[in-house]
This record gives C-alpha cells, structure tokens and sequence, in this order.
C-alpha cells in the first residue's frame, strides 16, 4: 500500500513557488491515486480568497488547479482556521468549498494521521 502524504501548504500565491509546487505536487499525487492531503496554514490561506488578480501582479492565477484538485481525486483538503482569521479571510466565501476548517488541536492530529509530510 502507498504512503500517504500531506502537503502543507504556508505560502501567499504571490510571495513565490512554493504555492505553485505545492498544487504541482498534490495534482501528482492525485493523478497516481496517492493517498494525498494538502492543508493551506499561515499565508498559505490567501490561495483560497475569492477574486484574486492575479494578472495584475503578473502572476498566473492558480484558481484553476484548485478546482481541479477533485477531479484529480484529491479530496482531502483542509485550511486552519487561526490563518484565515488572522488575515481576515471570510471562511464562508472563500474559493475552495471542499476545504475543511481546523483548529489547531485538530491540524495536530492530521499531521499524525500522514506517513510523510512535505512543507513548502
């Protein structure tokens, strides 16, 4: 049997790569039916607010692969619930649906349930 993995996901979509390999790397785990988590903690949550513009920072939008994460099988999705509020992130309005809020005691116990963790 596989190895599960998380993917913690702690970087804005604009401060550099790590938000973009990290969905590069869950898209791939999806695509090979690894049992794979991503968790948007810290900067991390601006990935999920609404009505970003990218183009204006000269940016490529990664709304799109977020969307895509269910259909590449990823259903374990996650985001902590002290970064969106320490960000003022609406937790009802943001871009992910599937995504399920945690505190911090629940994050501990997620991180325990993975082989592997990654964090970029």
């Amino acid at each position: 049997m596989a190895k599960s993995l998380l993917i913690i996901s702690r970087q804005s979509p604009w401060s550099g790569p790590g938000a973009r390999e990290a969905l590069d790397i869950v898209l791939a785990g999806g695509a090979f039916d690894l049992p794979i988590g991503l968790l948007f903690l810290d900067d991390g949550v601006l990935q999920l607010a609404a009505r970003q513009n990218a183009k204006s920072l000269q940016q490529k939008d990664l709304s799109a692969n977020l969307q895509a994460l269910p259909m590449f099988g990823v259903e374990e999705l996650f985001f902590c619930a002290d970064s969106a509020a320490e960000r003022g992130l609406d937790t009802s309005a943001l871009s992910l649906e599937e995504a399920r809020v945690l505190t911090a005691n629940e994050i501990t116990a997620l991180i325990d349930r993975y082989d592997q963790v990654i964090t970029l």
